[in-house]
């Protein structure tokens, strides 16, 4: 007998839906890559939210970013040469771009601007890095995926830490310190750090798993684990943690997500109410109580009240 109840299932409803304005027609060399050569009118990545409570996606095979308004109502921020999968805000409001195509790159939401921050490491290009995570102290996580899976598990986690004087909004270019922390990795994909900034984790889309990493005082890692075994699907993209350290994982096609406790108890399971392709989220809305979800096979944000046992409700920092 399982010593825990079956989740309970959580209804995630449309929230916004990319306008057919927006939509391209016909195929594209990243889709005829990674969407099975099928035409890609969008493919939704990277959600998060600024401090004015609005959201900002990628559209990774057109080079765009998106905000969404409260109201679900979508506005072209940026178009450029690139494929932006993950996005960050940085603490003075700056977005953080995990770009497959170009690397680490960074917009400023005002005016528009991309700018480059790290394109390679000691002159070797990057496989193509998906998703990113900004610890307290300023160091920026990042997954180097590529086409890594079971065949090719050499995917890669990197931590930059930025110099003591930084440049000027915009025009960083990796000056810092840019660390491979972590290797051997069978797809990385999403990441982020618990509260106490004291453990990584990482998921693991072709191994179908989060990895978890225990970080010591000095920065380096010692004996990362497999914390949640996933099955069925596509696998674990991305992954947001609450202020309990509940663990909330996008699983690509299987059209939904889960909520684990910092134990990895299974608390929930949110089922999209279209589309299989779930592929990144975060948490957002008053008290942060709701859970916003890209499926990005139709273009469709989902949303879902987390009001579930475990996780109590909190307020913005």
């Amino acid at each position: 007998m399982s010593p825990f109840a079956p989740p309970p299932v959580i209804g995630a409803e449309v929230f916004a839906r990319v306008p057919d304005s927006l939509r391209r027609k016909g195929r594209c060399a990243w889709g005829d890559a990674n969407n099975g050569m099928r035409p890609t009118e969008c493919f939704l990545e990277g959600p998060v939210f600024d401090r004015a409570g609005n959201l900002y996606v990628t559209d990774i095979p057109y080079g765009r970013i998106l905000r969404v308004d409260a109201a679900g109502t979508f506005e072209l921020v940026a178009e450029y040469d690139g494929w932006p999968n993950g996005l960050k805000i940085h603490k003075d409001g700056r977005i953080f771009i995990a770009d497959y195509k170009n690397g680490i790159l960074v917009l400023d939401p005002s005016s528009g601007k991309i700018s480059e921050v790290l394109t390679h490491r000691a002159s070797e290009s990057f496989k193509g890095v998906n998703d990113l995570y900004f610890a307290d102290n300023g160091d920026l996580y990042f997954t180097d995926q590529g086409q890594t899976g079971l065949q090719d598990p050499s995917g890669r986690v990197y931590r930059f830490s930025p110099p003591k004087s930084p440049s000027p909004p915009g025009e960083g270019r990796g000056e810092g310190r840019l660390e491979l922390i972590l290797s051997n990795i069978p797809s990385p994909n999403g990441i982020t750090l618990n509260g106490a900034q004291d453990m990584l984790l990482v998921a693991v889309t072709r191994g179908n798993c989060i990895w978890r990493a225990p970080l010591l005082a000095h920065g380096a890692l010692s004996k990362v684990g497999l914390f949640i075994q996933l099955s069925g699907g596509v696998g674990p993209d991305g992954i947001a943690m609450d202020e309990e350290d509940n663990l909330a994982i996008a699983h690509a096609g299987l059209g939904g997500a889960w909520l684990f406790s910092r134990r990895g108890v299974p608390l929930a399971f949110v089922k999209a109410a279209v589309g299989e392709f779930t592929t990144n989220l975060a948490f957002g809305g008053p008290g942060r109580r709701d859970l916003y979800i890209v499926e990005s096979g139709t273009g469709t944000i989902l949303r879902a009240r987390m009001d579930v046992a475990g996780r109590r409700h909190f307020s913005h920092h």
